[in-house]
């Protein structure tokens, strides 16, 4: 009896043709695949959500978001559904699962953090998402590792240094006029100034102030417009006075919110340091003075073990730490709305395996506030950031 261990395959015979549902499936895995790892290794959109930037960047702005500047970071969250973030588009179910969690690596890319990049970054005070799924934000990187950041009335200082502000960044100016008038609402749409209200019930810098008064954000050009307008009476910055402590800024409030601090610095939003930035090998000694500064850092940050905090005082394994040598740079970001930015003055440093990448482009602007036929801005598109 013949028996046939195998046939050899037909010359001429054709290869059976794919479904068309498999011709999709195919094409769409591709897809899928292809967008995750652009996504994930070169660029990435995103949009500007809130007025923190503002008027470097408007709320409406697309952005591309290059990974390549930084170098892109392996993954710390492998289960997680492609082309997501924390959700399901348009849910609330989480897409992601912490069941595994990775060491993240950085890969190498075209250049460091440097001061005033504007930056994309998981901002670190959330606890509810791991790292590389925490919330992103956008400021500017005013200080990097191992620089010493002061703010003396509104003025950033870097290294003793005058770090120049950027042009169109916003302050808030009380601004009174007899009554309110269209020459006005004229002026504030002429300018951008899309933040103000009347300050009926606030407190005001100056009380001999008439009503009405507006609370305005504004750029310093937009304000020395005002200044020399006849139905302006009065426009006057707000400042925080030197020397007085807010219980909100960092490290007064080494948790995020604010919880009664016990040694509290006499820093605010507008004076504010100096600090110095923890950088990578350096080691400092642990005092009762300076551990609200770290206490963040040890415990969190840096994937330390046995790490509590009694008081003052920082413990590993029960044990007093007397002394730390730091695991990874750490960086200084602010809005360049300085009076409507929560940022590092407000919950501390940016780790450098938080940074996702540099903002380098705007490729889109849709105004908000605007008619339907005005929705966008074009002056603004593909205008490179600065």
């Amino acid at each position: 009896m013949a028996v046939t261990f195998w046939k050899k395959k037909q010359a001429d015979q054709p290869p059976k043709p794919k479904s068309f549902w498999r011709e999709w499936g195919d094409a769409i895995l591709f897809a899928v695949v292809a967008a995750t790892l652009i996504r994930w290794a070169t660029f990435e959109a995103y949009t500007i959500p809130t007025p923190s930037m503002e008027h470097s960047l408007l709320v409406g702005d697309y952005l591309f978001v290059s990974k390549l500047h930084y170098g892109p970071r392996t993954p710390q969250t492998p289960l997680q559904v492609p082309l997501t973030h924390q959700t399901m588009w348009g849910t609330n179910i989480a897409s992601y699962s912490d069941a595994i969690q990775l060491p993240s690596y950085r890969l190498p890319g075209f250049s460091e953090v440097k001061r005033n990049d504007v930056v994309v970054f998981n901002v670190p005070f959330e606890s509810q998402h791991p790292a590389d799924l925490r919330t992103n934000y956008i400021k500017r990187c005013v200080a990097v590792a191992g620089d010493v950041l002061e703010v003396r009335n509104q003025q950033v200082y870097v290294n003793g240094q005058v770090n120049p502000t950027p042009p169109e960044s916003q302050t808030r100016y009380y601004l009174d006029v007899p009554q309110p008038n269209d020459e006005l609402k004229t002026a504030f749409k002429q300018y951008n100034v899309v933040s103000y209200g009347e300050a009926e019930g606030l407190p005001t810098p100056n009380p001999n102030f008439p009503s009405p008064t507006y609370v305005v954000d504004m750029t310093a050009t937009a304000a020395a417009f005002f200044k020399q307008q006849p139905y302006v009476r009065t426009l006057v910055r707000e400042d925080s006075e030197p020397g007085k402590a807010e219980l909100d800024v960092f490290p007064n409030n080494p948790d995020y919110p604010h919880s009664n601090p016990t040694n509290v610095v006499n820093w605010n939003r507008d004076n504010y340091g100096p600090l110095q930035l923890p950088k990578k090998g350096q080691t400092v000694q642990l005092t009762p003075q300076n551990v609200p500064i770290y206490q963040k850092i040890i415990q969190r940050y840096e994937h330390n073990e046995g790490i509590t905090v009694q008081g003052n005082q920082i413990l590993q394994n029960g044990k007093p730490l007397t002394s730390y040598t730091f695991k990874q740079n750490y960086y200084f970001m602010m809005g360049d709305n300085r009076h409507d930015s929560l940022d590092s003055r407000y919950w501390g440093f940016v780790p450098e395996d938080h940074i996702v990448g540099k903002a380098v482009l705007i490729w889109m602007s849709v105004d908000p506030n605007a008619s339907f036929l005005s929705k966008i801005r074009w002056n603004r598109l593909f205008h490179t950031i600065d």
